[in-house]
């Protein structure tokens, strides 16, 4: 039995990057525990295939709202759709992310930008317009999904670095400003997720092995692992826990 304290029920969430790997398994562990939902994706087919999934399997209201998130007038739509959709939000969860890895002397200017819209000012604005509105309501939980890479150096990955150590500082500024208002703000880094892209990347084993052998706990992250992060992050459980990263790596980042 899930303690009360982690029931979501009457609560109100948006997840971006809902349609795959651990967007998916987020949406599917805060409709689980009661939550209703706005789920975002670039897919809108897959979109409406999660909504319906998630409405049949726990009977939950789930609106379904399209965005790219590279696009800075198309996040602040979201937003407002988001809000409107049931009234306001209780909780949002920005995990939408991307990666291109690229040398340092091979870095782009486009590439870079597209890096960090999707992975920090997507985020940024909608704990802005999200966070606003909880702070007039009074309450809500912000979870940002940052990355261990924000703050361990990994090779090709200077844009990727770089968007997840500055989306925890701009959880902390979230944290310190919205929290007199009741709304909370926290963010998770995990480590490698055995999502299928994680799957594909990781999965054959000489190449993990070297990386699983940094990791005290001898393995990589399933999706629930950091699905059960947030939901803690998200609920009642939390109630004093503001501006926290909580990593989740097997203890990686300690080795």
């Amino acid at each position: 039995m899930i303690p009360t304290s982690f029931d979501l029920s009457g609560r109100r969430a948006l997840v971006t990057g809902a349609t795959q790997g651990l967007g998916r398994d987020l949406a599917g562990t805060l409709a689980a525990a009661g939550c209703d939902l706005v789920v975002s994706a670039r897919d809108r087919d897959g979109l409406e295939r999660l909504a319906a999934q998630l409405r049949s399997e726990h009977g939950v209201r789930v609106a379904a709202v399209a965005a790219d998130l590279s696009d800075a007038a198309a996040t602040e739509t979201l937003a407002a759709s988001a809000l409107d959709a049931f009234d306001g939000l209780d909780v949002l969860v920005n995990n939408a992310g991307i990666s291109v890895p690229q040398a340092v002397v091979d870095v782009d200017a486009a590439t870079w930008d597209r890096v960090l819209a999707v992975n920090l000012r997507a985020p940024a604005l909608l704990g802005s317009r999200v966070g606003g509105a909880m702070a007039r309501a009074g309450r809500g939980s912000i979870v940002n999904v940052s990355s261990v890479a924000g703050s361990l150096a990994l090779a090709e990955h200077f844009s990727y670095c770089a968007s997840k150590a500055a989306l925890v500082m701009a959880t902390k500024v979230l944290a310190l400003e919205l929290g007199p208002s009741g709304v909370r703000a926290n963010s998770v880094s995990p480590t490698v997720v055995m999502t299928e892209m994680g799957q594909r990347v990781w999965g054959e084993e000489a190449k993990a092995a070297p990386m699983i052998s940094r990791i005290p706990l001898g393995r990589f992250a399933q999706p629930g692992d950091v699905s059960d992060a947030v939901l803690f992050l998200a609920s009642d459980a939390s109630g004093m826990v503001n501006g926290v990263d909580l990593t989740v790596d097997g203890g990686f980042s300690v080795a």
